[in-house]
């Protein structure tokens, strides 16, 4: 076992890993972003083994700000892909999903705006996931954007008190 500097970043060498080790590391290590579809649908199946994953994230204190919007209708990922200038990958996904948080759920009073993190992670576990069930995925923010969360959040419909991430 021994210490080693990457970056900024120490990580502690463990050695031998083992098989379980290695299939976690290589989907990290292999995870990609993909932004060329097929257009085949996403199952049901699917989508809800994606939201498991990204609500197992980790999130501060537990609050879990965050909300989750699955879109499979063509007629909402194409018109989501008209007013987002970086999601026209839309028009040939079968599926996407919109991480998004809800500035009602406060990490403690008056820290409502740390809801951004939270849903770093849980899109983070969605890529993953994606990744280790050989899906395509791609990460396109909309926050910190105000004219691209007010776009997402008119097509679909969101509170106010939700953002799109």
């Amino acid at each position: 076992m021994g210490l080693r500097r990457i970056s900024y970043f120490y990580i502690l060498i463990f050695s031998p890993m083992n098989d379980k080790t290695t299939i976690v590391l290589d989907n990290i290590l292999n995870r990609k972003s993909v932004r060329n579809f097929t257009g085949e649908p996403v199952t049901k199946a699917c989508l809800l083994v994606l939201l498991k994953a990204a609500m197992a994230a980790p999130s501060a204190r537990n609050r879990q700000p965050w909300a989750f919007v699955a879109v499979t209708e063509r007629g909402t990922l194409d018109a989501l892909a008209d007013g987002l200038p970086y999601t026209k990958m839309l028009y040939k996904a079968g599926a996407c999903i919109v991480v998004c948080g809800d500035s009602t759920i406060d990490l403690q009073p008056g820290a409502t705006d740390l809801w951004y993190q939270d849903a770093a992670a849980a899109t983070q576990n969605i890529l993953l996931a994606a990744e280790a069930m050989g899906l395509g995925a791609v990460w396109s923010a909309l926050y910190p954007y105000p004219e691209r969360e007010n776009h997402a959040r008119k097509i679909l419909k969101l509170p106010v008190n939700i953002t799109p991430f």
